[in-house]
């Protein structure tokens, strides 16, 4: 079946532009330079799903008109990947879920982080106002949506090992620094790759433009789309030098693909 991937946000922690810089990416005019925290959303046949809540979240809800969510999946507890919970609060009420809770996908270490940083949320005893409705569920094998399947996969971002997924034809990888063999022989056959890419120069906890580019030449998917950026890659000169099939993903970039 078809379906739409839509880049929410294509950057890295601090976003680009970042806060105090004057770089050439951080004052560029093109639109495709501003970057805001790194997630995407996966919708088909009247779906929704997101992978990750960023702090740019509301945001990016209001860009691409966000008006339901099926689920969240999460990646991990950074604070770039999860922040962004509490601005799920008007999806998740009454009358857009008919009283539902939008199920929230983790591992326990994913898990335990958003219980610590959302306590009010979990705890229930929050008496100042609307909490979001949601429920954790574990992260334990493939995830059924609807009529869509989420293949979490494990991918090392520095020494901590954390989610990726695949779904359909396409395949999400984050902040990540290195990919196990057993999560590279479940990618293969790909239309859509997106892989974290934050630089040139190599970085202890996610992947570089060339390490990205070895595992494109690896797999050969169709199209792979490079995500996580930082101010460090402008967008038009950094597409000029890649091969034809990789770009630069950029936020609310559209992209459809087999589900």
């Amino acid at each position: 079946m078809k379906a739409m991937l839509t880049v929410l946000g294509s950057g890295t922690s601090m976003g680009v532009p970042t806060i105090g810089c004057d770089c050439a990416v951080c004052t560029s005019p093109d639109p495709r330079d501003r970057r805001t925290r790194p997630s995407i959303m996966v919708q088909w046949s009247g779906h929704t799903v997101l992978i990750d809540t960023t702090p740019d979240f509301r945001e990016q809800a209001i860009r691409e008109r966000i008006n339901r969510i099926d689920a969240i999946l999460y990646t991990h507890g950074h604070a770039d990947h999860i922040l962004g919970l509490d601005d799920v609060r008007p999806l998740s009420f009454r009358r857009v879920t008919g009283g539902s809770k939008i199920p929230l996908f983790a591992t326990e270490n994913t898990a335990q982080a958003l219980r610590q940083v959302f306590r009010y949320i979990f705890d229930g005893d929050y008496k100042y106002g609307g909490l979001a409705q949601v429920e954790l569920k574990e992260v334990n094998g493939p995830i059924e949506i609807g009529s869509a399947k989420f293949i979490p996969l494990i991918v090392n971002h520095g020494d901590y090992p954390i989610e990726a997924y695949r779904f359909g034809s396409a395949a999400y990888l984050t902040d990540f620094s290195s990919v196990p063999e057993e999560t590279m022989r479940q990618l293969h056959g790909l239309d859509i790759l997106f892989l974290d890419a934050l630089r040139h120069h190599p970085h202890p906890t996610h992947s570089s433009v060339s390490q990205s580019l070895e595992i494109v030449e690896r797999l050969k998917p169709k199209r792979a789309f490079f995500t996580h950026i930082s101010h460090d890659l402008p967008h038009e000169a950094t597409n000029a030098s890649l091969p034809a099939n990789v770009r630069l993903s950029h936020d609310g970039m559209k992209l459809e693909f087999e589900l």
